[in-house]
């Protein structure tokens, strides 16, 4: 059996994290064959979100340490831990967590656009209790979607939060019961993948990009990347759907 399982329906890819006898933690085949799923969300044209989760009662446990004691390379060139962490993704990702998502476990759910946990989820950026640093984006992008306190407390004590303290300060989109952050992950990612994708691919970028732009540039930029859309044949086709009262056909264009 695959140690990463991929599925389509509808419209939305689904990457399973398949390890769990080792709590799904990421080894040398592991990191490739989410590369591998990367790219085939990017390269379909019919596949408008992914939802990233984990078999078992864990969404990730982070790096294999076993693997990384034997030399297994887990953070691809160009693409980061898992070929996720530092990937160009252009469509949006839904981490879906039940159980513990720990180190580079949480780093994979950071670089997701939304979170979905479980009420019983725990979070945690370990690497300090193992000599190492949370260089796969836990130290970059928690600040950027967390109080600097908050995130410090994270990455210098390396303790766990419980998901309820996290989705208190906005990290964890949606709390849901034990065993249902898959299914409310999908509901979130299908009312997604219903609306014009060149519409959604534009409002991410626009979303992340600007966090670093100048303030005066601000709308500038934006009308760069965003004008093209109201001139796209999705842009007519969203108009005369909602004028004849049914559902839009998305042309990506």
């Amino acid at each position: 059996m695959s140690v990463v399982g991929f599925d389509v329906t509808d419209g939305v890819a689904v990457i399973v994290l398949n390890r769990p006898e080792a709590r799904n933690a990421i080894d040398r085949e592991m990191a490739l064959g989410v590369a591998n799923a990367i790219a085939r969300v990017e390269m379909d044209h019919d596949i408008r979100v992914a939802v990233v989760t984990g078999a078992g009662d864990t969404f990730c446990a982070g790096m294999d340490l076993k693997a990384f004691l034997r030399g297994e390379a887990v953070k691809l060139q160009g693409t980061g831990l898992a070929g996720m962490t530092q990937a160009k993704l252009t469509k949006p990702f839904i981490a879906a967590v039940e159980g513990y998502a720990l180190a580079g476990g949480f780093e994979l759910a950071l670089a997701c656009d939304l979170v979905v946990a479980s009420e019983d989820a725990k979070f945690g950026l370990s690497e300090v209790k193992r000599g190492l640093v949370a260089n796969a984006g836990g130290l970059v992008r928690l600040p950027r979607q967390l109080p600097i306190k908050i995130a410090s407390e994270l990455v210098l004590t390396g303790d766990m939060f419980p998901a309820s303290r996290l989705a208190a300060h906005g990290m964890v989109n949606r709390l849901v019961p034990a065993g249902e952050a898959l299914s409310a992950a999908m509901e979130i990612a299908r009312t997604i993948a219903a609306n014009g994708p060149m519409a959604v691919s534009v409002s991410r970028r626009v979303l992340n990009e600007s966090l670093g732009w100048p303030l005066d540039e601000l709308f500038e930029r934006q009308n760069e990347l965003t004008m093209p859309v109201f001139k796209s044949a999705d842009a007519r086709e969203g108009a005369a759907a909602f004028a004849e009262k049914r559902a839009p056909v998305w042309r990506g264009e």
